[in-house]
């Protein structure tokens, strides 16, 4: 029997599988069909629609789409499936079970400011709003299948060593990032987010035995992938927590990250509670030390913070109040802004601010900016702010809510985050700062973008057409909002063309084209250029 795996890419608040990440979903599914000895083929919707491949799977037993987007933002490693999409591609295959799974399943939309529709559709054989891997775990083999149940680890720590071996399909591999399933549900006891999907989702908080972690991890270092983030956890510093009185387990997040810094090339984290750091501020300080000794430069723990207006924090039952939340970004910012040899940050605080939640008024963008304004003046870091519209599913408080939409007060507030965003990106990534295996994935004009295997990874304008999926070693020359500007390291002025001569603030087509003509250049300091711009120039140099 033989079986195909679409996927469609899922973006939740504790799991990414947009490219070059691989969420678990993907991988459990896949070791599940090994399990029963069932061939397993696996392609990204990118793909299908590169190479037209609609109609391309009738000769399969097993035609199963994965894919959901509860959080939506910016991707530039491919494009989340659509509705109809889904429909086409069921609708040309008749002849495989179809079968639909992810997060869509629980509503659809791909805009923030939405309420999700529901998934409904002829075509689907189907519709699985329990685990999908469960489901293929069962389905091979009884008429006793569950389509809403819950997968439990006993289940996980058989399918997901074998679930590795599908990552060698992907079109990116080797270079791909993994996320690995650390725990599921909210370890929080006081109740939930009015707009959180996660305890819908993945019900009761529990914890993935370290063991099983780490058995993974090894499967899938040995088919050649070695780039891991602990992504898939609502907060990832209370991994273990069921075995310390809900506290940090520092000698358990030793073991983790000694045994996967012998396998792994990049490890990141993902989520971290920042009220979770506040109340446990001084263990939490030993754990951050574990990681930063570790981890992979360029980390991020992402905060919920979500707003600074206290009103809506409460009636939303976000659990972090705007003062703690300062402190935990404090925290973070004293154990790992410490850089590393190029000049990146080891760890540092990654923000969410959310619009559209119960309370909200025109004075919350003000009280935002505040606070906001308070963090650049006490030189703190923040990687990155993710600005979004809240998606309401059902299930959640704030589905049932009439929420005031304060359309002109959000963009206004986006056109003050381009800014904002601007300083804060000068001060996280300063020039001169160096950038290794930036992976090219577009080219516009004279220009390659790409980004680095990591958690939020910042996307690099580098200077030259360079081959799509090539890395280059690259070191900063300027800022966008959201983005850099970089040239090929190591640069050396002699052999630099002119475009990225005109690249360097203060050097224009004319006075690059008298450096071209003038070169040997063996002293910066002699050449007729201002201060600053030699400055920058002997920063590149290294």
């Amino acid at each position: 029997m033989k079986a195909v795996i679409i996927d469609g890419y899922v973006d939740e608040p504790a799991i990414l599988g947009v490219p070059p990440y691989v969420s678990p979903y993907i991988r459990y599914a896949a070791g599940a069909l090994y399990y029963h000895g069932i061939d397993v083929d696996y392609f990204t919707i990118d793909q299908v629609r590169e190479n037209n491949m609609w109609q391309s799977f009738n000769h399969y037993e097993y035609l199963i789409i994965i894919g959901g987007v509860t959080v939506p933002g910016h991707y530039l490693g491919g494009t989340p499936i659509s509705l109809t999409e889904i429909n086409k591609l069921f609708s040309l295959n008749k002849e495989p079970l179809r079968v639909l799974g992810g997060p869509i399943v629980k509503g659809y939309t791909l805009k923030g400011g939405k309420s999700a529709i529901k998934v409904e559709s002829n075509e689907i054989d189907y519709l699985v709003n329990g685990d999908i891997e469960k489901f293929l775990f069962e389905y091979p083999i009884s008429d006793d299948f569950d389509l809403n149940g819950r997968s439990n680890y006993e289940l996980i720590s058989k399918i997901a060593p074998l679930g590795a071996e599908i990552l060698k399909k992907h079109p990116r591999y080797p270079d791909i990032i993994v996320e690995m399933d650390v725990s599921r549900g909210c370890e929080r006891t006081n109740g939930f987010c009015s707009f959180c999907t996660e305890p819908l989702i993945n019900g009761k908080y529990r914890e993935r035995p370290l063991k099983d972690l780490i058995e993974e991890a090894k499967a899938i270092s040995n088919v050649g992938v070695k780039n891991f983030r602990f992504g898939r956890a609502a907060n990832f510093l209370a991994y273990g927590s069921l075995k310390t009185n809900n506290e940090p387990n520092i000698e358990l997040f030793k073991e983790l990250y000694q045994e996967m810094s012998k396998i792994s090339n990049v490890i990141h984290t993902d989520n971290g509670n920042p009220a979770y750091i506040v109340k446990y501020k001084n263990k939490i300080r030993k754990l951050l030390e574990i990681i930063v000794k570790y981890n992979t430069a360029g980390d991020i723990l992402s905060f919920g913070i979500e707003s600074f207006d206290e009103n809506v924090v409460k009636k939303n039952r976000v659990d972090i109040l705007p003062e703690d939340s300062l402190e935990a970004i404090r925290i973070v910012n004293e154990i790992g802004s410490i850089r590393d040899e190029n000049g990146v940050p080891k760890l540092l605080p990654g923000m969410n601010l959310l619009y559209g939640l119960i309370g909200e008024t025109k004075e919350t963008f003000e009280i935002n900016k505040r606070y906001l304004e308070r963090i650049l003046q006490e030189g703190l870091l923040v990687r990155r702010i993710n600005v979004r519209q809240a998606m309401s599913f059902p299930g959640t408080q704030l589905y049932n809510e009439k929420i005031k939409q304060h359309k002109k007060e959000f963009i206004k507030f986006k056109e003050y985050m381009e800014d904002y965003n601007n300083e804060m990106i000068k001060r996280v990534f300063p020039i001169g700062t160096k950038l290794k295996d930036v992976i090219i994935e577009e080219i516009k004009g004279k220009i390659s973008f790409g980004r680095q295997l990591g958690t939020y990874p910042i996307k690099t304008g580098i200077i030259g057409n360079f081959n799509k999926l090539n890395k280059i070693d690259c070191v900063v020359i300027s800022h966008g909002s959201r983005s850099l500007t970089a040239l090929k390291y190591p640069f050396d002025i002699n052999k630099a063309s002119i475009d990225e001569l005109i690249a360097i603030d203060g050097i224009g087509k004319k006075t690059a084209e008298n450096i071209i003509l003038n070169r040997p250049i063996n002293v910066i300091e002699d050449l007729d250029l201002s201060s600053e711009t030699k400055k920058i120039l002997s920063l590149l140099r290294g």
